[in-house]
């Protein structure tokens, strides 16, 4: 047996975040991505957040948990030369990604009908912030940029403090999910059909999706949820953030059974049957007035006691972690979501890097080979194409790649 997409070459004209990380999903399965950067310059990400060190080293730890598994090509787009490498690469792929803003590719040449003129059956997706078509196709966005724009900030945040943006890139990294899933679904739909398909992925769209609950009560029942802060989107006080007397935990109690037994572990069972607690309905209503008695009485013990008390009484509960305390959960080392590997091919350090968010019984997600420095396979790449060393010498002396 073999992975997935064994044998299947993807090339891949992505940078920053949603793009490396879609074309990441198939090389973790088997397939050839081949990156295309910029000669001197690369994927902006090798510097990006790079403050430690590997500052300097066009590697920085983005780069690598995005770029695992793929070659690398230094390729100068708006050379003339580059246009019969890229041809060329495209008549032996099978997928081409790329996340320029919308028509940059029809200008260079590299759009779909001219790359699907040499292979018909090419599966091709363009990842952009609006997509390629409409009002405001061109737009520049930013994950940052997005939450705003979506309504994910309305909701994410606390009333007296205003709303705020995720310490993370929940668009791009869903964004390239939702690409890879796209892409995966169109070579299924190949198999059957012998027909290529073209992809238009948009972060905007996918926004919307991450909040379907919430975007589908707006549409449905005109409920706009607001800045609930910590408070579950259910509005249930009982499942918030709650102080401890060394930190804080995630207590998720929304049924009348749960919040019983979280009074019961709090050891005030009969507040139970009083007005504010005693059914849903009444705790939204009581809302602020439940949140404090519930607060005052966790703030008196320690975490690692409310952990061991909840869990035990039933109650749904969590620590607010660190990313180190995260990270070293033995729970991800069993999993293997986290990866050593060399930081570039040779080298003796190893960093862990983030693998796949699955695992499979047999033909599963795994590293072919690290991160590429940049360029690193341009030779192997180009010596594979028919160029001989001559050729790739004067492509190099030009500054083709």
């Amino acid at each position: 047996m073999s992975q997935p997409f064994a044998g299947l070459r993807v090339i891949d004209f992505t940078q920053v975040l949603a793009g490396p990380f879609a074309t990441q999903q198939l090389a973790l399965l088997g397939a050839d991505v081949i990156k295309i950067e910029q000669p001197g310059v690369g994927d902006q990400t090798r510097e990006l957040m790079n403050n430690g060190w590997l500052q300097g080293s066009g590697a920085s730890p983005a780069f690598l948990s995005l770029n695992v598994g793929k070659r690398s090509l230094t390729l100068d787009l708006k050379a003339p030369a580059a246009r019969d490498i890229v041809l060329a690469l495209v008549r032996e792929a099978d997928v081409v990604v790329e996340n320029l803003r919308p028509g940059a590719m029809q200008r260079l040449g590299f759009d779909y009908p001219a790359l699907a003129a040499v292979r018909p059956d090419l599966i091709y997706c363009s990842i952009s912030g609006y997509g390629q078509t409409g009002p405001r196709a061109g737009t520049p966005a930013y994950d940052g940029a997005i939450q705003a724009d979506s309504g994910m900030m309305s909701i994410n945040g606390h009333a007296d403090t205003g709303p705020t943006r995720t310490g993370y890139m929940p668009v791009d990294m869903a964004t390239a999910l939702n690409s890879a899933f796209a892409i995966a679904a169109a070579l299924f739909r190949r198999q059957a059909t012998g027909q290529g398909q073209y992809i238009d992925v948009a972060m905007m769209d996918t926004a919307l999706v991450l909040q379907t609950a919430q975007v589908s009560n707006w549409l449905v029942h005109g409920d706009a949820l607001g800045l609930v802060g910590n408070l579950s989107a259910t509005g249930q006080p009982t499942a918030s953030v709650f102080p401890t007397a060394d930190g804080h935990v995630q207590i998720i109690a929304l049924r009348d059974n749960q919040v019983r037994a979280l009074l019961g572990a709090l050891g005030v069972p009969e507040l139970a049957d009083t007005p504010d607690f005693a059914t849903a309905a009444a705790r939204i209503e009581a809302g602020g007035r439940v949140r404090i008695r519930v607060a005052d009485l966790t703030r008196r013990e320690t975490t690692a006691h409310w952990l061991q008390a909840l869990a035990a009484a039933g109650v749904p509960v969590a620590p607010i972690r660190s990313l180190a305390e995260a990270t070293a959960d033995p729970q991800l080392q069993h999993r293997g979501v986290l990866q050593p590997l060399p930081w570039h091919s040779g080298a003796e350090r190893q960093v862990p890097l983030i693998h796949a968010a699955f695992m499979t019984d047999a033909d599963g997600p795994r590293a072919p080979r690290p991160p590429p420095r940049l360029g690193e396979h341009t030779d192997e790449i180009l010596g594979a194409l028919g160029y001989d060393a001559a050729a790739i010498a004067a492509f190099r002396a030009s500054g083709i790649v």
